[in-house]
């Protein structure tokens, strides 16, 4: 295969899109991008009983969140459109006739009550559940005259009698499946609509795809698509099944162990370069100890040998370690910028730059998220109204109103209002009072923030500033008193 490298993205609009979707999603603009190849979206949404008001939307607006942008596609355009599928239905129709010309497909005219009592009674005998092919048995004059009098009807794959159909797949190597096991698939239903296994196939080879990534659920379908490819006289391209997600009991990934949208994360404040580097990782690696990856470092150290064959276990601790370090390295305007809409969500609104950073510059590697800055120190924003009651108890002694009204005149004088110069001052106020300066820095923070823990005590205090702290020390004596 000499083509130029060509895939796509083919998601189903019977719901948000789901991480796996991203991950493959991302192998495949990976794949594109390191081949100098195209990416192209798709959307697959024949199935019409199972269509999702606002997924196509949510399809293309998680990709765009995640920087993964499509070459052909929904908003992108390109010559080898449409790219939904409901708009090529005249396409599945004809691929379907020359099926049936050629003896590959045949109408079936059984209805839901006969094929389920079929299935029954081959339940009972131990046997397949898989058509039996009852209607494969009428003649071609019997069977055109039932679909022109307007019978109702689906149009069926009929699988030819050998032995096994091989596939020759870029994660798994060669995989023989037996043909005994697979079922005469309906290719068109009987409202006109194809299902995947026509529709996939018909549209992969009008936009010239030269590769097929997709999940390993796919893989038993294979087949049924290759014999397509086969029975038309088209090159099939080359396929590659990614492993399946699995929850950490092993199990197939499900809502019941995490959130499966990307739409989930994205509202919980979880950075896209975070949650693409996490995926990225679930069932590719870069064959050394390197974890953080940006988009762009993906595509270069991407390569398909590399996708394992083995489900990969979807660790939400480790989506956390990977939030903590795009946190600590996200550069301050951009957490800023983003941090001030939390902030007016709360009516925080009108905070001085210079302020914001500082707090950043604090709390980066104290926070897992940037919504978790006002969280755990809403007292950055608005003074303390009580105090912590176990850090009064432990903290607050029957000398520290004292030591904080003697700090009161230096902390007044205190030049620059810095950490450095603010530990001079500590320091030497302690030693005045003949105490140890944790005598000091514990009621100190106690009164600034109302809590026992957080950043440093100078630090914090330098970006809070004299004035708050001043004032904050006053109300603290007056209350803990």
């Amino acid at each position: 295969m000499n083509r130029p490298v060509r895939v796509r993205f083919a998601p189903s609009p019977t719901g948000f899109l789901h991480v796996g979707g991203l991950r493959t999603a991302l192998y495949n603009y990976c794949f594109a991008r390191a081949n100098g190849g195209r990416f192209v979206l798709r959307i697959e949404d024949t199935d019409r009983t199972r269509f999702v008001p606002g997924a196509v939307e949510d399809i293309l607006s998680s990709l765009q969140w995640a920087g993964i942008a499509h070459d052909e596609g929904p908003g992108a355009g390109g010559e080898y459109g449409p790219y939904f599928q409901s708009e090529r239905l005249d396409l599945y129709r004809e691929a379907v006739e020359a099926l049936i010309r050629s003896g590959h497909a045949y109408p079936c005219f059984c209805n839901e009550d006969r094929l389920h009592a079929m299935r029954e009674q081959l339940k009972k005998r131990g046997l397949s559940t898989k058509y039996d092919r009852a209607c494969l048995g009428l003649s071609r004059d019997e069977a055109e005259t039932r679909r022109a009098a307007g019978e109702a009807h689906v149009i069926r794959l009929r699988i030819p009698d050998e032995p096994f159909v091989r596939i020759d797949d870029l994660v798994r190597g060669e995989v023989e499946i037996a043909s005994e096991i697979l079922d005469d698939q309906v290719l068109l239903k009987s409202d006109g609509f194809p299902t995947y296994h026509l529709a996939n196939v018909v549209d992969d080879h009008a936009m010239e795809i030269t590769h097929v990534i997709r999940g390993e659920e796919w893989l038993p379908s294979a087949p049924k698509h290759l014999l397509l490819y086969r029975f038309f006289g088209w090159e099939a391209p080359r396929f590659a099944h990614l492993p399946l997600l699995l929850g950490t009991d092993r199990s197939k990934l499900s809502k019941r162990q995490a959130e499966v949208a990307v739409s989930d994360y994205r509202r919980h404040g979880f950075f896209p370069e975070a949650l693409v580097n996490f995926v990225a990782f679930l069932g590719w690696n870069p064959g050394d100890e390197r974890e953080i990856f940006s988009l762009a470092e993906l595509v270069r150290e991407f390569r398909i040998e590399r996708v394992n064959k083995s489900g990969a276990i979807f660790n939400l601790e480790k989506l956390h370690w990977f939030n903590q370090q795009y946190m600590q390295r996200r550069p301050a305007e951009r957490t800023i910028q983003e941090l001030r809409v939390i902030l007016a969500d709360r009516g925080w609104g009108g905070i001085d730059e210079s302020y914001l950073s500082g707090i950043v510059e604090l709390m980066r590697e104290r926070v897992t998220f940037i919504a978790e800055i006002p969280e755990r120190a809403p007292w950055f924003f608005v003074d303390p109204t009580e105090y912590e009651e176990a850090t009064v108890k432990k903290r607050w002694k029957k000398e520290s109103a004292a030591l904080l009204r003697g700090i009161l005149p230096a902390l007044g004088e205190c030049e620059p209002f810095e950490a450095a110069a603010i530990e001079a001052t500590v320091t030497r106020c302690a030693e005045t009072a003949g105490v140890g300066k944790a005598d000091l820095i514990h009621p100190l923070r106690l009164a600034c923030t109302g809590v026992g823990g957080g950043p440093g005590l100078y630090e914090l205090m330098a970006v809070l500033g004299r004035e708050t702290c001043l004032r904050r020390i006053d109300r603290a004596l007056e209350i803990l008193v």
